[in-house]
């Protein structure tokens, strides 16, 4: 496309052409510095503005009334177009050196509502004193002040070239130009002088692009899975499809996606995938862009809802409109993903030099080249199903691999069929499926492999209910299928010390795990049966009780992982909103939980959900109620569960280690006796020996004072514990708590002790918002 634009159907009736035509012919250039100048100028401002307006008005209507948004993107292109080019007509005196051109998703004839209108005002060398620049800012300035967003710039032949060798997003920028006024001449010049196969040679481009690419996904925390996702720079988003097009326009020398198909890089159904996906997030972006009156490619929660209903998705009995919308988004950047991965493998096989292949026998039916799997031939996954899953195995044992060959991708999706009843019942299937999960490395990684490639759902039918599933709360911010996988890749992480300082005893309980595997089927299944109506609890732990049998898991351990499913949030509930300071919270606890195995792989279990729910759930508070509970739950299963602590001897034990702490300390036993006789008998077992002493010993060492406040940090713990002892008085504690909020500090735990004096000691221990001290 290097010409003007056609005019589509959606266009029909979005400017008055003989209005346009009639003006471009009235008076010729204008000058702003003439008699009439600024009149004139006025005049046609408020012209395209009126023009853009009611174009985008009726554009519009025709998306709500379900026009194909294809239509409507090529559609705003071609309105936008017709008003720049009055405007330059009007503006900008001819002449062979100045030429303006459309680039990026401008210059490919794309433009939602409020996208970037790109243009290049392209200078010949031999411009010299004919350079108009008054007249270009003249342009440019109406149109900004008309209402459009530009990208611009003005550049010489010699800076693009220069530009363009410095920076490959500059070459595939000039990639897309398309000349909309001016000589042709320069068109030509600026091609050939850009030229990507002067300029980066075929693997430097695709390297280039590729790392382009790999550091915007890393942006987004390498998934498409967030739960308010950014559908154009996110993986699998509209970027991933203009990298396929930039790949395949410099490789093959295809302006269309179709053109993969034609050199045999797609196949057809999923050519139809890669278009469709790309007009769904048309679609998304579309209504984002009205919705917001910004260009906004951030699908927020407040715009899911919105856009839900608008697309006409209804609540159901199991799943509410936004989620059904979501669920299809999600598995749409999925499949976009995925042909993303095989397109971009396929290319760097064919720039390989083939003669230097170096091809070596894996065993089986499997062999590697050039360092990524593929099956020997194609005969392999019919004649024996079970490879599909030991391929994965195979990948996870040879940390050399890169990854799968594309054409061993496409297979792999066109057998899928294979994984049926008879399938999940193979015991070959079932053993390698456990290898996998017993392998040392490589468990998240193929595990996330098999999920992107459709495996994984087609082996645990549960499976295929949660990929791309939301989780609308106010905690998860990932679908349930990704946030299942961080959960096994936490748990994975557990056994290696460089994530000690983020998880500061996980890897001493791991060292007592014998079966980790174990731990990453209850972490499969814990959230399996979210979206299907009841407790996912109960209904996640029948599932992962069926499935164990199938792979003859044996009694014992299958009873754990259904256990472990059933009571994942027992063990966060617990340390979260009990008082953990209560004997009574501890023994109901681990009259649970019942034996010190289950315990360590339960605290494991935990720390994994809470840590793969967010980025920034888990932190140093959580990691000190969960290791509190973990410990007196210990505790109490050594002590026996036939012989709970007492009441009585938790009060004992507290106020001797605390007066034996505040006597070495040289503080008056007298005023101690005077403070704790004023003290309810709840204060010396909800608070801990530390807290007694500190408290005690901020009050006795200034007697007489009516206020007493004081502030301490609690290491290791990442947290500030602020004591609060003033008279008591109604609405105390809902002036401090407010206080601290107008601060930005999240009270993490609180205890509130009145005195026979009624005095009150509020404890308080803090965070701010961003989980630190």
């Amino acid at each position: 496309m290097q010409g003007r634009l056609a005019a589509p159907p959606a266009s029909r009736g979005c400017l008055d052409l003989a209005q346009i035509e009639t003006i471009e012919l009235e008076g010729g250039l204008i000058r702003p510095d003439e008699a009439d100048g600024v009149e004139r100028l006025a005049a046609l401002r408020e012209f395209i503005r009126g023009s853009l307006e009611q174009a985008d008005a009726l554009l519009a209507e025709q998306f709500w009334d379900g026009r194909d948004v294809t239509e409507l993107v090529h559609a705003r292109a071609w309105v936008v177009e017709q008003l720049l080019l009055l405007a330059w007509k009007k503006l900008v005196p001819f002449t062979e050196h100045v030429g303006l051109l459309a680039v990026g998703g401008y210059g490919r004839g794309e433009l939602h509502p409020q996208s970037d209108v790109d243009l290049l005002i392209l200078l010949g060398d031999e411009v010299g004193e004919d350079r108009p620049s008054r007249e270009i800012e003249a342009f440019v300035q109406l149109l900004w002040d008309a209402g459009f967003y530009l990208g611009h710039s003005v550049r010489t032949l010699s800076e693009c070239a220069e530009d363009s060798a410095a920076d490959v997003v500059t070459t595939t920028t000039f990639m897309e130009s398309r000349l909309l006024t001016g000589s042709k001449n320069l068109l030509d010049a600026l091609l050939e002088a850009t030229a990507t196969d002067r300029m980066w040679p075929g693997k430097a481009f695709f390297e280039a692009k590729f790392e382009e690419q790999v550091q915007r996904h890393a942006r987004y925390h390498d998934t498409a899975y967030n739960l308010e996702p950014n559908i154009k720079e996110g993986p699998g988003g509209l970027r991933d499809i203009q990298m396929i097009s930039w790949v395949t326009r410099r490789h093959l020398g295809a302006r269309t996606l179709h053109g993969l198909v034609e050199h045999g890089f797609l196949s057809v159904s999923e050519h139809r995938d890669l278009v469709g996906g790309r007009r769904l997030l048309w679609r998304i972006r579309f209504a984002l862009h009205l919705l917001a009156g910004r260009a906004e490619d951030r699908l927020l929660f407040d715009f899911q809802r919105q856009i839900a209903e608008r697309f006409g998705f209804r609540d159901g009995e199991t799943s509410l409109a936004v989620e059904q919308f979501m669920q299809l988004y999600y598995r749409t950047v999925m499949r976009l993903e995925r042909l993303n991965e095989s397109l971009l493998q396929l290319f760097q096989e064919a720039l390989a030099d083939r003669e230097k292949d170096d091809i070596h026998d894996l065993g089986g039916e499997f062999r590697v080249r050039n360092g990524y799997v593929e099956v020997a031939s194609d005969a392999v996954f019919p004649r024996r199903p079970a490879a599909l899953m030991e391929l994965f195995v195979r990948l996870a044992q040879d940390e050399s691999l890169k990854g799968v060959t594309a054409a061993t991708i496409r297979s792999i999706r066109d057998h899928l069929y294979l994984a049926d009843e008879e399938f999940r019942a193979d015991p070959e299937v079932n053993g390698c499926f456990l290898e996998l999960l017993r392998q040392p490395e490589g468990v998240y990684t193929q595990l996330q492999r098999m999920n992107r490639y459709g495996l994984l759902a087609a082996y645990i039918p549960a499976f295929e209910n949660i990929v791309g599933r939301m989780q609308y709360d106010l905690f998860h911010v990932y679908t349930v299928d990704q946030h299942t996988l961080f959960v096994v890749r936490n748990l994975r992480r557990f056994a290696y010390g460089k994530y000690q300082e983020r998880f500061p005893h996980t890897r001493e309980v791991y060292k007592r795990i014998a079966k980790p595997e174990l731990l990453y089927l209850a972490a499969m299944f814990h959230d399996v049966a979210k979206g299907r109506g009841g407790d996912h609890s109960e209904l996640g732990e029948i599932d992962a009780r069926e499935f164990c049998e199938r792979l003859a898991i044996e009694p014992g351990e299958r009873k754990m992982v259904a256990w472990l499913v059933r009571y994942h949030l027992l063990m966060s509930e617990t340390a979260q909103r009990k008082d953990l300071s209560d004997p009574k919270n501890i023994q109901a606890f681990a009259e649970l939980v019942g034996n010190t195995r289950y315990l360590d792989h339960l605290y494991l279990l935990t720390v994994a959900d809470i840590a793969g729910t967010s980025p920034k759930l888990w932190n140093n508070w959580k990691n000190k109620l969960l290791w509190e509970l973990y410990l007196a739950c210990g505790d109490a299963l050594r002590r026996g569960l036939e012989n709970p602590i007492k009441r009585a001897t938790r009060i004992r034990e507290t106020r001797s280690a605390a007066l034996s702490r505040l006597l070495r300390r040289g503080v008056d036993p007298n005023a101690i006796n005077e403070l704790w006789a004023t003290l309810p008998e709840y204060a010396f077992w909800r608070l801990s020996p530390d807290q007694l002493e500190w408290t005690s010993e901020t009050v006795v060492s200034e007697p007489g004072q009516e206020q007493h406040i004081a502030v301490r940090p609690v290491q290791p713990h990442g947290v500030s514990e602020l004591l609060v002892s003033v008279p008591d008085h109604d609405g105390l504690f809902a002036a401090v708590t407010s206080v601290l909020d107008e601060m930005g500090l999240d009270v993490m735990s609180a205890r509130v002790l009145t005195t026979n004096d009624q005095r009150s000691y509020d404890l308080f221990q803090l965070m701010d918002a961003h989980g630190e001290v």
